[in-house]
């Protein structure tokens, strides 16, 4: 397969879960507040393309909460590439335009697909904050992820992925600027450190039309739980992957990823039950 592109589990009723702490900026306007839920910090400006160049738009901020990011010491989540797969008709498939994938649960194929991507069960949690406006949260902007399976294919793609359209979804963000995904555990591929893709827009409607995106970046995952998750069955070859790399020399990572390392809560057999 070609694919170039520390905390501690603790037992929770959710099973195995992710939020994800301050981020720091490299460019651009995205962030995330530390917390016990990972905030995505999103500035009211600039779509971009994956290099990070972007062009100045205007976002209306929301007033809903009094949180600010400068109460919170909100920073900037930088810009990554959405790399080889991103399924959003930029490389080729386009999960975005087929009707289905606006849900929350992204462990099943939808519309003509059928198939279940297995693995530990997991939840990714994330809070849109509009920098600009005052760190209040976003609601009404969209959040595409997309991730490997535990065998490290991406649907849409790879082998007997290509025909699937799992672990790829669409939530829009409510007026406390959350978004929530189910899915499974990432599996670990050669050349890579495990991670979550995203992408953020202005709005579903943007989302599902492939328009501009606000931001496109990526979730770095825990070394000891992935350490754990891959103790589970099935994700033999990602204990072996997993062991030949790290974050300090992934290509992506590699450059600093203390603001892209989510935490994690809750323990795989809790997950799985």
């Amino acid at each position: 397969m070609r694919h170039d592109d520390d905390t501690t589990i603790e037992d929770h009723d959710r099973g195995l879960a992710f939020d994800l702490p301050k981020l720091i900026s490299r460019r651009g306007a995205v962030g995330l507040l530390a917390g016990s839920l990972g905030s995505v910090a999103l500035a009211a400006c600039g779509s971009s393309s994956d290099s990070g160049a972007g062009a100045t738009a205007t976002r209306p901020a929301t007033t809903e909460s009094p949180t600010t990011a400068a109460d919170e010491g909100v920073t900037e989540i930088a810009y990554e590439t959405a790399g080889p797969f991103p399924g959003d008709g930029s490389n080729g498939p386009n999960a975005l335009a087929q009707s289905g994938v606006v849900r929350g649960d992204i462990r099943k194929s939808f519309g003509d697909a059928s198939g279940t991507a297995p693995g530990v069960p997991t939840t990714v949690e994330m809070t849109l904050l509009d920098v600009a406006g005052g760190g209040t949260p976003l609601a009404g902007a969209a959040v595409y992820i997309w991730h490997c399976t535990r065998d490290g294919q991406y649907s849409m793609y790879d082998d007997d992925a290509a025909g699937e359209n799992f672990l790829r979804g669409v939530q829009e963000s409510g007026n406390d600027g959350k978004v929530s995904f189910t899915t499974i555990f990432p599996g670990a591929y050669a050349g890579r450190w495990p991670h979550i893709h995203f992408e953020v827009y202005d709005s579903v409607d943007a989302a599902t039309a492939s328009g501009s995106k606000l931001k496109t970046s990526q979730i770095a995952l825990p070394p000891k739980a992935c350490e754990q998750a891959y103790a589970a069955e099935g994700y033999e070859q990602s204990v072996q992957n997993l062991a030949q790399g790290s974050l300090d020399s992934d290509m992506v990572f590699s450059d600093g990823y203390a603001g892209q390392l989510a935490t994690a809560s809750g323990s795989v057999e809790a997950a799985s039950r």
